[in-house]
């Protein structure tokens, strides 16, 4: 849901994001201690500003994603009670971690006065200002980055929204509870009569036609939520606390990737703090946005593994009774992740195309664009056709991209700006907590891609 913030903040943050592919370039004009007083924002255009409600709204329909859908089956993965307690702390580290971001940007609006930033410019400006020269050069590497990061997460995200819409054609035409890889036809040709539909409503290139339905979308998973939580009760055949506790490694580290996948928002809180009234409260928006997005990961994750067990599928509405509420349930997903589709799609191709449309004159952009847009649409479709298995796809997604920009980046962020001050004592408490997220980071970014990417294409072959 991450794309929809450039309509939903107004044009100010498109201008930033466009300011920012242009590598903007950061200099110092006051010193740490110093920054303090300079007022960022006072210095902020004017221009319609979100209070604390009206942006805790928006980071909740940010942040909650395909992921959600498939939360259940992690769960199943990894055992109910592990997965229940770890829910609630990654959904803790993942809001400090993007409030880590905020802060970081914060800092660098005093020392470089500079009213507003976007997550790429605050991963450039930290690397430029950080107190070792040699590393100071790499500060456009980090901005790339974060841009490549983005874009794998968000495309990869059309993959996995292209299957669920899949799977659920395919139950709703077959008739069955289960949905499987053969049929006839086959899942893989649901993929590919998908890329048509696909390819049209991606040639939509103003999101002021698409971003409404984010409303639909949220009303739809707040549905869900109860949806689960009704059947999860009326179809669970054991009591919740003969569920098993733990299961193995492989399933644990395929949790960790959905689950980060499914409530991670970093990418959006800088957009979020620059179209606040008052973006020094952005914590209380972090507390209060993520208990909501946690509060519905862990009822769909928890009722959706109880109550359909260990036969439970992705989407998690599969799993439901073909009764006229549910079928409904069933038809208005595949419409809503269809048009999510095109928004998750927007933003990683706006970067993408920031750089490829150099290459062409400006008159022939309407045409090139649109091309461009099909090709890549035709790119997503070919990896859903090969990698049809939804909840390896998410947990490879969640491990290899949002374990950099979730937590790698933000602390090695705030580690260039602080790194003078590592905390009081002998324990230097801010440099140990940077290195064990960093630590825990590398672990998902390392160990979760290897084991998801090796049962995805276990699953898929």
């Amino acid at each position: 849901m991450g794309a929809i913030t450039s309509y939903f903040f107004g044009d100010s943050t498109d201008a930033s994001s466009k300011m920012s592919n242009q590598g903007p370039k950061f200099v110092i004009k006051s010193t740490p201690a110093n920054a303090a007083s300079y007022d960022f924002v006072a210095a902020r255009p004017p221009g319609k500003r979100t209070n604390i409600l009206e942006s805790v709204g928006h980071l909740v329909k940010s942040c909650l994603g395909g992921g959600v859908v498939a939360i259940h089956e992690s769960y199943k993965s990894c055992g109910l009670w592990t997965s229940m307690v770890l829910t609630i702390i990654i959904g803790f580290l993942i809001s400090y971690c993007m409030y880590m971001i905020a802060k970081s940007a914060h800092k660098l609006y005093g020392r470089l006065h500079v009213s507003q930033m976007s997550y790429p410019d605050v991963a450039e400006a930290a690397i430029a200002v950080c107190p070792f020269p040699r590393i100071r050069r790499y500060s456009k590497s980090l901005r790339y980055a974060v841009d490549f990061t983005i874009c794998v997460d968000l495309f990869g995200s059309c993959c996995v929204y292209q299957v669920v819409i899949c799977r659920t054609i395919k139950q709703l035409v077959e008739g069955t509870d289960t949905v499987t890889l053969e049929g006839d036809p086959p899942l893989r040709a649901y993929v590919l009569m998908l890329l048509l539909p696909c390819i049209l409503i991606c040639m939509i290139t103003s999101l002021k036609y698409l971003a409404p339905f984010s409303i639909l979308a949220d009303i739809f998973l707040l549905i869900l939520a109860g949806a689960t939580i009704y059947y999860g009760c009326k179809f669970s055949k054991v009591s919740i606390f003969e569920m098993p506790i733990f299961k193995d490694l492989p399933g644990l580290l395929e949790f960790l990737g959905v689950c980060v996948f499914s409530m991670e928002g970093v990418g959006v809180t800088m957009a979020i703090e620059n179209n606040m009234k008052e973006p020094k409260k952005i914590g209380r928006v972090l507390f209060f946005g993520m208990s909501v997005v946690v509060g519905i990961v862990f009822v769909i994750g928890t009722f959706g593994y109880w109550g359909f067990g260990e036969h439970s599928k992705s989407p998690v509405t599969l799993n439901f009774p073909f009764t006229a509420f549910s079928i409904a349930l069933k038809v208005f997903m595949a419409i809503i992740i269809y048009v999510t589709f095109a928004l998750n799609f927007w933003v990683p191709f706006d970067l993408v195309w920031f750089y490829i449309k150099e290459k062409y004159p400006p008159v022939k952009y309407w045409f090139w664009e649109r091309v461009y847009r099909a090709l890549f649409v035709v790119f997503i479709t070919v990896i859903a056709f090969i990698f049809p298995n939804v909840s390896s796809f998410i947990g490879l997604l969640g491990s290899f991209c949002l374990s950099n920009m979730g937590f790698i980046y933000p602390a090695l962020i705030e580690l260039c700006l602080d790194w003078e001050y590592p905390g009081l004592g002998f324990m230097k408490w801010r440099l140990l907590k940077w290195l064990l997220i960093c630590i825990f980071g590398t672990f998902l970014g390392v160990f979760g891609t290897y084991m998801n990417a090796k049962e995805l294409i276990r699953q898929s072959f």
